[in-house]
């Protein structure tokens, strides 16, 4: 069992043991890969390259053979993905699995590599399935946009709406359009019933003249109108 578990490159196999180490981490690189592909929202190309990231980062520190500076050059290999383009959460993580992964391939520890791979991203699968992290009210915070005529004193019109679907609210942002004859403003707003959603837009559309209305789920960065 120690054997087992302990680094190939102690075995004395000369080339035969780097090049083990090359196919193992293809095959699991391209495994986990597979795995994360049923719950995670992404593009093919993104998931071919997580798969090989494995390798490559394994290639690095075998044959750097120092634990510090392989470190360093694996943790590149993590950020070169998003240089140019921001990455999602997902794809954050499953680049630290295969960085994860590749540093143990690397140092010639096959087993912890295949088998740490294999259940984190078991783990992420099986996770994504439970409702763990959905506590209660808490998509009840929405942001609405309304566009309204100049002349429509959005305060007065809106507030009783507001404070009837709502348990409460506030104004976010206001900013004309159209060379002024529109405004257009943006409301946090907690809600009382989810259901009751359509009500408030249609209560709203009466308001301000069937013009433009929106209700989107409250993110931190929703603050572009």
């Amino acid at each position: 069992m120690t054997e087992f578990f302990g680094s190939i490159f102690d075995l004395n196999w000369g080339a035969g043991a780097f090049f083990l180490m090359l196919g193992v981490s293809l095959i699991t690189g391209l495994l986990t890969s597979f795995i994360l592909s049923f719950r995670m929202h992404s593009s093919s190309r993104f998931f071919i390259t997580n798969a090989i990231t494995v390798a490559s980062v394994a290639i690095v520190v075998a044959l750097i053979n120092n634990i510090a500076t392989a470190f360093a050059l694996a943790g590149v290999f993590g950020l070169v993905r998003y240089r140019s383009a921001q990455g999602t959460s997902e794809e954050i993580g499953s680049i630290f699995i295969s960085v994860a992964a590749g540093l143990a391939f690397g140092m010639g520890y096959l087993a912890y590599g295949v088998i740490c791979s294999i259940i984190i991203s078991l783990l992420y699968y099986l996770l994504t399935y439970l409702p763990i992290f959905e506590h209660k009210g808490k998509n009840l915070y929405k942001i609405v946009r309304v566009t309204i005529p100049e002349d429509l004193d959005y305060d007065t019109e809106f507030s009783e709406i507001f404070k009837h679907y709502g348990s409460e609210y506030e104004y976010l942002k206001i900013k004309t359009s159209d060379m002024g004859s529109l405004y257009k403003i943006e409301v946090k707003i907690k809600l009382k019933n989810e259901t009751e959603s359509k009500a408030l837009l249609d209560e709203l559309r009466q308001k301000n003249g069937n013009l433009e209305v929106a209700l989107t789920p409250f993110i931190h960065t929703a603050n572009q109108l």
